[in-house]
């Protein structure tokens, strides 16, 4: 059995800042993910980067989290974190990230709607891609070895304590396992309940449901209001300060929130022209997508989910069980695994990039801490539950069942049924009881290379995590 100090699970931002951070703690490190090689760099771009550039201190970008997010927000970690957003930017640039810039040569902030300052910087609509990309560099300098294709099953543990992880690799078919020190949790959102398993199926907030670890903040969910409608495509809120306009049907200016209650366009008929190359791509698929022209044209946009619940953590990214009096030894969170109150009922544009960022390179630098000091053990363990992962796979394999587009088409219409009757469970509890009576079967029953296997795992994912949601 194959034994690493550090295990990272994801492949997003926050996974691969945890990887470099565990790397340079000198811990062994190893990072796997459920997606294919490079597909990351695909990541929808929400917003910028928010950092407050130029101000005299944090506290307004502090100020402005707080605000945004409500009586809920945890304010010392939103001024934890607002307060270091600077120096990721630096890193950022030390690493060679090549950031818009204004007339002084300084990074180009943007403003956005709930900022009392321009605080949104980035590479335009290719920030997220960029980001990753130049992560990605950081592994391969350090010699990180990464796993692509493999979805992760469950987490072994006794007494609370991580002893390694089961693991399908999607290519072989095979069901392996790893002896970890400690496991970073760092997978996406789970946005994919209101949209396709792709887009987020919450894999490390699955994998700390089936260790009894208990979730926050999941009933919450922050809306991205630029979405284009009928497609996944979703424009990054710093186009509003290029020129970019919402406007109600009646052509009045419209609100970030009009667009819950009102058929709201985006209007890019007067972008800034010099603006325009930094969002080339989007623009780009806009024309591909919806045929529409930005000169001519306004664009309908709907409200997309934004998850910021997770897995509740201390400062130092642990993850935390009964109600934070206790660490779940050996196991952490970051990013959208990973619930620190920082977000609180809302979210402020910007601060979702941040939040991955710098709690990746927490946990990650935590993690390496604490696992260079221990010694592996309990590797039998591993090797049981490997049968009881092999089990559950071959539940899927069955005859009967909802197919997995079934699946994601009930999930889609309970998820949104709940985001726009949040106060009205009950029809949708009995909906949902009956969809887990049905289960899930795959038509292709190969066991090499089956993306509807991954699908139908994502999707199992996905149930349990509404189920949590439900019984909030």
């Amino acid at each position: 059995m194959e034994s690493w100090e550090v295990v990272v699970i994801g492949g997003n931002p926050a996974a691969l800042r945890a990887a470099i951070s565990a790397s340079d703690g000198g811990a062994s490190t190893l990072l796997i993910d459920s997606a294919g090689i490079g597909s990351r760099q695909g990541d929808p771009p929400y917003a910028g980067l928010a950092a407050s550039l130029g101000e005299i201190d944090s506290s307004a970008h502090r100020d402005d989290t707080i605000s945004a997010g409500g009586e809920k927000t945890n304010k010392i970690s939103a001024a934890n974190f607002c307060g270091q957003a600077v120096s990721i930017v630096a890193e950022l640039e030390r690493w060679g990230l090549i950031f818009r810039r204004d007339d002084e040569g300084l990074p180009h902030r943007s403003s956005a709607p709930g900022h009392s300052k321009a605080r949104l910087t980035g590479t335009g609509d290719s920030t997220v891609r960029e980001i990753t990309r130049i992560l990605e560099e950081q592994t391969i300098k350090r010699k990180i070895t990464r796993r692509f294709d493999c979805q992760v099953l469950s987490i072994v543990s006794d007494n609370q304590q991580v002893r390694g992880l089961i693991y399908v690799d999607i290519i072989s078919g095979e069901i392996n396992s790893i002896q970890a020190k400690s496991i970073i949790l760092a997978t996406e959102g789970y946005e994919g309940l209101w949209q396709t398993p792709g887009e987020g199926s919450g894999t490390g907030l699955a994998l700390a449901i089936r260790s009894d670890i208990p979730l926050q903040g999941i009933n919450n969910f922050p809306i991205h209001p630029l979405t284009i409608k009928g497609t996944n495509m979703h424009v990054p809120m710093d186009i509003l300060d290029s020129g970019g306009q919402l406007r109600k049907p009646n052509g009045d200016d419209a609100l970030p929130s009009d667009v819950l209650e009102e058929s709201c366009v985006l209007d890019l008929r007067k972008m800034d022209e010099q603006d325009k190359p930094w969002y080339k791509n989007i623009l780009l698929n806009i024309k591909n997508r919806t045929n529409l022209d930005i000169n001519i044209d306004v664009i309908p946009i709907s409200p997309s989910v934004i998850t910021t619940g997770g897995i509740p953590v201390d400062s130092n990214g642990r993850v935390t069980i009964n109600e934070g009096k206790l660490w779940f030894t050996g196991l952490y969170a970051a990013g959208q695994s990973s619930n620190n109150g920082m977000h609180g009922n809302g979210l402020l544009p910007g601060n979702l990039l941040l939040h991955a960022l710098l709690s990746g390179k927490i946990a990650g630098l935590n993690a390496s801490s604490w696992a260079i000091k221990e010694n592996f053990s309990n590797s039998s363990l591993i090797e049981s539950e490997e049968q009881k992962s092999l089990n559950i796979l071959n539940k899927i394999h069955k005859p009967e069942g909802k197919t997995v587009g079934q699946i994601s088409t009930i999930l889609n219409s309970l998820a949104n049924d709940l985001f726009n009757n949040p106060d009205e469970t009950t029809g949708i509890t009995k909906s949902f009881k009956k969809l887990q009576e049905n289960g899930i079967r795959i038509t292709d029953t190969s066991k090499t290379m089956n993306t509807e296997l991954l699908m139908a795992i994502q999707l199992q994912n996905l149930i349990l995590i509404l189920e949590k949601i439900l019984l909030e």
